[in-house]
């Protein structure tokens, strides 16, 4: 492996995200290293550098292009990072002070310095029974702000998010007021697309699944009425307008039972963002006023059509 590709191993064995074993990381830290493409690892040092000397040594030694404009992205990408993982200190003067420098902290330099050697594994063990991995501790704050939900007498998380936050009130508080004993069928996630999909109960109702972005946002079917209520978590884009009624219904064409179609708002000013784009003959549920419904149906109130 050449240089650069050795310190990408060395971050990522040191448990850093991928974000940080990104180019720009590795020549961070071949820089505050002094480490030239013709060195060895035990040859390590931990000067202290500006981050304008940062990038004149990434230019010069490695024919990088980086110019004085980008400080702030090797700030953010790489320096702050690093720090936060126990592989850097500063020098603690104000950041905007042109004597502000980092280095590698003398544990970081004992660990490089044997990088590639017979000592490398005690090393990087050492350091690691004394710090956590930065992808760890990412990865437990991400797990901390999970919002738990109970879907069909189930436990699972969604991430954080208005729109997630939205479908956790419509299976929580839609579901139990206007939709009594129903099952949920499909419901989404941002980051992963079905936390719930139930395929065989679909295909049995008559579903067509074949693209996932058609899917509404959470579906639910109630047996003892036959009704099957698609509802879209709407807080920034995606209303039951007549387009998406189009789509739903293609999808549903072979579907027999009665089909409620509902849009759901956080707020009463979201929902007049977007009232004048709402098909006729559907539902509108507004979570922060949880006990009433909107019914843009003239003379019929809830049911399928």
């Amino acid at each position: 492996m050449n240089k650069l590709e050795e310190a990408r191993k060395f971050l990522e064995l040191v448990g850093m995200p991928k974000a940080q074993r990104a180019d720009i990381c590795c020549y961070v830290l071949l820089a505050m290293a002094n480490m030239k493409s013709d060195m060895s690892w035990h040859e390590a040092k931990n000067d202290w550098i500006r981050i304008h000397d940062i990038i004149q040594f990434c230019n010069t030694f490695y024919g990088t292009t980086y110019a004085e404009n980008s400080r702030e992205t090797f700030r953010k990408q790489a320096l702050h990072r690093f720090r936060t993982a126990a592989l850097i200190e500063d020098n603690g003067m104000v950041t905007n002070s042109p004597n502000y420098k980092y280095r590698l902290t003398e544990e970081t330099l004992k660990m490089l310095k044997t990088f590639q050697s017979v000592e490398w594994e005690n090393s990087l063990n050492r350091f690691l029974m004394y710090h956590n991995k930065l992808i760890d501790i990412y990865t437990s704050k991400k797990e901390m702000t999970m919002m738990p939900v109970k879907i069909n007498d189930m436990d699972f998380k969604f991430s954080t998010g208005k729109h997630n936050q939205l479908q956790k009130a419509i299976i929580e508080k839609f579901a139990p007021r206007f939709a009594p004993n129903s099952e949920c069928l499909y419901v989404g996630d941002t980051i992963k697309k079905d936390l719930v999909k139930n395929i065989v109960k679909l295909k049995e109702l008559g579903f067509e699944i074949t693209l996932h972005d058609k899917m509404p946002d959470v579906v639910l079917y109630r047996e003892d009425k036959n009704w099957i209520y698609f509802i879209e978590s709407v807080t920034s884009v995606g209303p039951m307008d007549s387009q998406r009624i189009l789509e739903i219904t293609e999808l549903t064409k072979n579907v027999m039972a009665g089909k409620i179609y509902i849009t759901a708002f956080l707020d009463f000013k979201t929902y007049k963002k977007f009232s004048e784009l709402l098909a006729w003959e559907t539902e509108v549920w507004i979570a922060e006023m949880p006990e009433h419904m909107i019914h843009l149906n003239g003379n019929r109130f809830m049911g399928p059509r």
